[in-house]
């Protein structure tokens, strides 16, 4: 019923789509009269006739088509239904169904015109169960029912692809004349995932698609073709499909055809194959540990025929090589076990001798097409990528013959620099950028061979640089076309020279110490291969042709030159001296960055270069350090102006159309041909303005190149902003002058501190009043670019007040250390005098006790005499004598004590005077002190004083 609810609103629609209401009137009542004899008609031959006439009508008219899908489907479906047994009505049933489904040329109507096979293919599409009746008459015996059955699936799944493109286009027109009738539009996946849904519900509905690719050949391959439809982007049917034997058929078929030498149905095969292997790991392991990969390495083996290449053998050839790069790329992305699945399968390719297979097709066969070529070098690429034993394994490959053997990457050389194809150098190029990611060894090979030639063997015959070092080969290439004005071999050395550099701290330094010999010994003596690179780069913004415009080549040159002095300079002190050992380097920067001929991608890069001789600046010389460079910047750019070309490098086309993961785009009939026969860019279809970046730049400057200027871009405008926040010039706070000199008076020191201080107060006012002009300069733009000039203010503002604090925090800090300092030794001296009075203390107890014990002497002389007179020696004398002695010493170390307590009162009354200027309360510092040593007084002195 929901069918004939939306066919409904078909009725009377044809002439209000089409404009022409009479002959869509027409058309309505000829479908209309053909349905009625079909579904009315007594005769069997009769109703036949009607369908034979109906499908021609259908085949031939969009207004047909369109009133068929009004009118016809239910008419039809009852036929295939109840009709079983009249096979020929079947027949012409599903015949008519097929031309209803296919879209009529469209050079017949306009280009947006609606089309009615997209509308149909949906309301066929929207009942399950006419999928199911469908896909069970692929069981009936006859074999145009079976053909015709396989036909309208596909076109099923034809048109799902297709629908939603002309799905707005349709809308619109419906709309335009006030009727809506189709149900709410649905995404492209939506209604594709939806038909494979349907088909993967009905039991036994794949086995049966499955079992149709062991049929009659024509059968055969319309069910192969149907497959790759079917199983894009669904997981589940991929596995079905590959348990039901599918890579066993899908080989079987290719050997059959005649490998890649064979027609479309081994391009078919490798499609289908290609869909159950991306991103499904399952399938990859599956493949990997059942037949292996040998049937598929086999399609990569070139027989008799290596010297001819048709445009199917290409296209097969390239249906192979995207699944040796599906194998490569492992599963999908979410999958935990992805590395170890893809490193699996690199091991085994290289195993299976893929790698000799891919040199071939790649490196050594130059009658390939050069898409082949391409394809097979970036296999190359992908297989050694993050994996050592494959990159080892390429490294000692040698190719050619006796007595022309060459190592394998010395080969991928000669093809970056005689290469006439772009696109051949970049998927060359791409195998060494491969090679050098992080293989610091690979690397330090590659650069221990960068020896120089002499000028007298540079220009030797092409024949003679096969016995040539890689290294010699490569400089060769950096110097070779300087005297033919074209710099784009120079330029294509260069990049392979900033991949052996990436990352490589000792290579980088290596490449410093090369000096290269003048084009003629008269013009001076040898200069560094740095110097003779910025020369290079001078020299390609100068040429220009015979209408004034850049050189096509040199727009292309320039960028990869600077990206190969940027890596260079990067996070090695080293090279940026060398760079700044030439003074009119910094001034040809300068100039670059405020070229208006130049492209926004060559001034950002030259930026980013700039910029890295600021941040990775260690001299200390005048006119090279970064706080020269810096005050150049401002006087030359401005400092808002010089960051901004970030910006506008970030924004340019070049840089946003570069993404990491770049979606697969699978080889299927529509795109192969065109994928087939790859072309260069038409030199006169470039731009004609001067500061356009060439397009292919796109493909040089990639993902990860683009990720490191955005981190360091992000280092050097916090380093410029400090560096021009805090020049040089200004006087820096130092630690000695704080530390109180040698016989200097506390007044004096707090004096000198506080003339210090207002000092530093007076340069903070200066840096402040500079941050503010800065800021000044900053607003000036205004527009587009006020909300990143308010950031750099502020950053400005923000550096400049951290720094501030920074140095009062640490003036505070050192302010606390005197204070605890000057604590500490009160506390010691503290410590002296309560020592002090204990000695006395006790030197006053001894004094009592001899007091005591002579008192005792004098009553025991006393007891005596009156006892009588005594014969012993004269105690009078002796008690005398022995007072005299004692009250000597009791002076003596009481004179010591007090000259020691007065030496000790005026230092506590120093330091008390150097507390109250420091803010302190003497009398909490001293509360409680007098009572305690009132207390440890002893109570005795009056009784002696009485005695």
């Amino acid at each position: 019923m929901r069918n004939l609810d939306l066919v409904s609103g078909y009725k009377g629609v044809v002439g209000l789509v089409f404009g022409n209401d009479n002959a869509a009137s027409s058309e309505d009542s000829h479908v209309e009269r053909l349905l009625d004899r079909i579904s009315n008609g007594a005769i069997a031959e009769e109703r036949r006739t009607a369908i034979a006439e109906l499908q021609s009508v259908v085949a031939e008219s969009r207004a047909a088509q369109l009133a068929f899908g009004a009118m016809g489907f239910p008419v039809l479906i009852s036929v295939l239904k109840e009709e079983r047994d009249d096979v020929e009505m079947v027949r012409g049933a599903l015949e008519t169904l097929v031309s209803a489904l296919t879209p009529i040329d469209h050079a017949k109507g306009a280009a947006n015109e609606i089309q009615p096979a997209l509308m149909n293919a949906d309301l066929l599409a929207r009942e399950a169960e006419s999928i199911s009746l469908l896909l069970s008459l692929l069981d009936e015996e006859d074999f145009y029912v079976r053909y015709y059955t396989l036909q309208l699936l596909t076109a099923l799944l034809t048109n799902s692809q297709n629908r939603y493109i002309l799905l707005e286009v349709s809308i619109f027109h419906i709309r335009t004349i006030g009727f809506f009738f189709l149900l709410p539009p649905k995404s492209l996946s939506e209604y594709y995932f939806r038909l494979q849904e349907v088909i993967l519900s009905i039991p036994r509905g794949i086995t049966r698609l499955m079992d149709m690719l062991m049929d009659r050949e024509v059968i055969r391959n319309e069910a192969l073709l149907l497959l790759t439809y079917l199983t894009r982007e669904a997981e589940e049917i991929q596995k079905i499909v590959v348990f039901e034997g599918a890579f066993e058929k899908i080989f079987s078929i290719i050997r059959e055809e005649g490998g890649p030498d064979g027609g479309v149905v081994v391009q078919d095969c490798l499609e289908l194959l290609n869909n159950l292997l991306c991103t499904n790991a399952s399938n990859q392991i599956f493949l990997r540990e059942s037949i292996g990969f040998d049937p598929l390495i086999s399609i990569l083996k070139l027989r008799a025929s290596t010297y001819r290449f048709t445009q199917q053998k290409t296209i097969n050839l390239l249906s192979a090589l995207e699944t040796i790069t599906i194998l490569i790329l492992g599963g999908s992305a979410t999958d935990s076990a992805k590395d170890s699945d893809k490193l699996a399968n690199k091991t085994v390719l290289v195993q299976k001798k893929v790698m000799e297979h891919l040199l071939l097709l790649g490196v050594e066969n130059q009658w390939a097409p050069i898409s082949v070529r391409c394809a097979a070098l970036r296999c190359i690429g992908d297989l050694i990528a993050g994996h050592p034993k494959n990159r080892d394994a390429l490294a000692n490959k040698v190719l050619g013959e006796e007595p022309q053997l060459e190592p394998c990457l010395n080969s991928i050389l000669r093809i970056i620099l005689r290469t006439s194809s772009i696109q051949e150098f970049i998927a060359a190029d791409y195998v060494f950028k491969c090679f050098c990611e992080s293989n610091a060894d690979g690397q330090a090979m590659l650069a221990s061979t960068l020896i120089p030639q002499p000028e007298s063997l540079i220009h030797s015959p092409p024949e003679e640089d096969v016995h040539m070092s890689f290294g010699s080969m490569l400089l060769q290439g950096l110097t070779l076309s300087e005297n033919e004005g074209d710099l784009e071999t120079c330029s294509r050395a260069a990049s392979v020279l900033s991949h052996v550099l990436k990352d490589n701290r000792s290579c980088k330094e290596r490449a410093i110490r090369i000096e290269l010999e003048a084009p003629t010994p008269s013009l001076g003596a040898p200069e560094p291969l740095m110097h003779r690179m910025v020369k290079y780069l001078a020299l390609a913004s100068s040429m220009k042709n015979k209408d004034g415009k850049s050189i096509s080549e040199n727009l292309v040159a320039q960028p990869i030159i600077l990206k190969l002095l940027v890596i260079w300079l990067s996070d090695c002190p080293s090279a940026v001296q060398c760079f700044l050992d030439s003074r009119p380097h910094l001034s040809y920067l300068l100039e670059l960055i405020s070229s208006a001929s130049a492209t926004v991608c060559i001034r950002g890069l030259a930026t980013v270069l700039l910029g890295e001789c600021v941040l990775y600046n260690k001299s200390t010389e005048s006119g090279k350090d970064s706080s020269s460079i810096v005050d150049s910047i401002s006087q030359k750019i401005g400092i808002t102006a010089f960051l901004m070309k970030f910006d506008e490098m970030q924004k340019s086309s070049i840089f946003s159309s570069v993404k990491s993961d770049q979606p697969r785009r699978p080889l299927t009939r529509s795109t192969a041909a065109s994928m087939a026969e790859i072309e260069d860019v038409d030199e006169s279809g470039l731009p004609d303005q001067k500061n356009e970046d060439h397009p292919f730049l796109s493909l040089i400057i990639d993902a990860k190149f683009i990720g490191f200027l955005k981190s360091v871009e992000d280092e050097i405008r916090e380093r410029i902003v400090d560096v021009y926040s805090h020049p040089k010039s200004e006087v820096a706070v130092v630690p000695a002058e704080l530390e109180q000199k040698s016989g200097e008076a506390d007044k004096e020191y707090i004096e000198r501190l506080k003339l210090f201080i207002e000092k530093q107060c007076f340069e903070i006012q200066g840096l402040l009043g500079r941050n503010a002009s800065l800021a000044e300069e900053l607003t000036k733009n205004g527009g587009a670019s006020e909300q990143r000039t308010n950031e750099v203010s502020d950053r400005v503002q923000i550096s400049t007040l951290r720094r501030d604090l920074q140095e009062a925090s640490q003036k505070v800090e050192f302010l606390k250390a005197e204070k605890t300092k000057l604590e500490s030794e009160l506390s010691k001296y503290r410590n002296m005098a309560e020592k002090t009075e204990s000695d006395l203390k006790s030197l006053s107890d001894a004094y009592n006790s001899l007091e005591q014990a002579n008192f005792n002497l004098e009553l025991e002389v006393k007891a005596l005499r009156s006892g009588g007179p005594s014969s012993g020696p004269d105690l009078e004398a002796i008690k005398a004598e022995a007072r005299e002695e004692a009250q000597k010493e009791s002076e003596a170390e009481l004179n010591d004590l007090l000259v020691c307590l007065g030496q000790e009162q005026s230092k506590v009354e120093r330091l008390s005077l150097r507390l109250l200027e420091l803010g302190e309360d003497l009398d909490k510092l001293l509360e409680g002190i007098g009572e305690e040593d009132n207390a440890d007084l002893p109570e005795d002195d009056d009784n002696h004083e009485e005695d």
